[in-house]
């Protein structure tokens, strides 16, 4: 690497550390600004508080990662550019790409640590956020995991029910919404409960329906065998590390909405740290366009804008089906290397 490379990537990284905390910031002001009133209704002590906005910052982390970036190297070059540095690089014979090559080199490590934040560190903090830390603040146990359109299918027989909520302390689970078939006889009851040490579904008020015959309710609880296991319900798939996504997608326990969201999830874990080394070329190309500071500024606002567009376009699309979820992951990135590689060939 020569010296002039080095000197410029000095100074992208002081730009880069002073991009991090900017977007921090500008983060934790927005999710303060979105919870404040509950912080005044509620009270809690300061240790509450910074518990849960502390589960929330390796989710800010990521996003802060990758747009520091941008604004790191557009400003360093803007600032060549009006110091008519690159102007006597070009004079020395230098090819202005070959001080984009090197920029990408740190953020290989950026992008490694991006990685293993959203594979560890943001899913347990996100799980902190939303499962416990605020249920802290409240004064009030987190609710029962449910577990909805429950369908169980042994040979002869259908059981199902709307909504499955476990006790959590106790081998017991309430159930509505039950209908079960048992040959030509259905079965359906308003509740129920469930006990899977016993095996049964007990269910209160159930009506019997046979070919030929009047519907019949049981007035005394009508106990059912039942031998299918309890299993825990499906989590938020940006709660899970990237071992239990490829385990939960390796089952048959999601639905196709589930499955193309854990799919999308999945995909992320490995597009979205690379954003950073994306964003380091793209950006980069850009920035020896540039004529003055000004221009690089408006330059971050509509890179950070187009990300955000598209970071938070794609994951509906995935989940409704309009685009797979795979590719869906890694349009964001495609789309920079595009813009990268066109202005690249307009610099040629």
């Amino acid at each position: 690497m020569s010296l002039l490379s080095r000197s410029v990537l000095k100074e992208v990284l002081r730009w880069y550390a002073g991009g991090i905390a900017l977007f921090m910031i500008l983060q934790m002001t927005d999710a303060l600004s979105s919870t404040v009133s509950q912080l005044i209704t509620y009270h809690p002590p300061f240790s509450k508080a910074a518990f849960a906005f502390l589960s929330i910052l390796p989710s800010f982390l990521n996003k802060t990662l990758v747009m520091a970036v941008a604004f790191a190297i557009l400003l360093t070059f803007s600032r060549m550019q009006q110091d008519s540095e690159l102007k006597a690089v070009s004079a020395g014979g230098i090819q202005p790409l070959k001080l984009v090559w090197p920029l990408t080199l740190p953020f290989v490590v950026v992008a490694a640590i991006a990685f293993f934040n959203a594979d560890r560190l943001v899913p347990a903090g996100l799980d902190i956020w939303q499962n416990k830390a605020w249920y802290d603040i409240y004064n009030t146990p987190p609710p029962a995991p449910d577990q909805d359109k429950y369908t169980y299918a042994p040979p002869g027989a259908l059981y199902y029910a709307g909504r499955v909520t476990p006790d959590g302390t106790t081998p017991v689970a309430q159930l509505q919404g039950v209908m079960v078939q048992r040959g030509d006889e259905t079965i359906t009851a308003s509740s129920g409960i469930w006990d899977t040490a016993t095996h049964t579904w007990t269910l209160q008020g159930a009506w019997i329906v046979r070919p030929g015959q009047n519907p019949v309710q049981q007035t005394a609880p009508l106990v059912l065998p039942q031998g299918d296991t309890l299993d825990p319900p499906i989590r938020d798939s940006k709660q899970l590390v990237t071992s239990e996504l490829r385990r939960a997608l390796a089952t048959q326990r999601l639905d196709a909405t589930q499955r193309r969201e854990y799919t999308f999830q999945l995909a992320t874990r490995y597009a979205d740290p690379l954003t950073a080394i994306v964003f380091a070329l793209a950006a980069g190309v850009l920035g020896l366009l540039l004529r003055n500071r000004a221009a690089a500024f408006a330059s971050v606002v509509v890179f950070i804008a187009l990300f955000y567009v598209l970071w938070s376009t794609v994951p509906g699309l995935a989940r409704a089906g309009a685009m797979n979820p795979t590719l869906a992951a890694w349009l964001p990135n495609l789309v920079f290397l595009l813009i990268g590689g066109a202005l690249a060939w307009r610099l040629r």
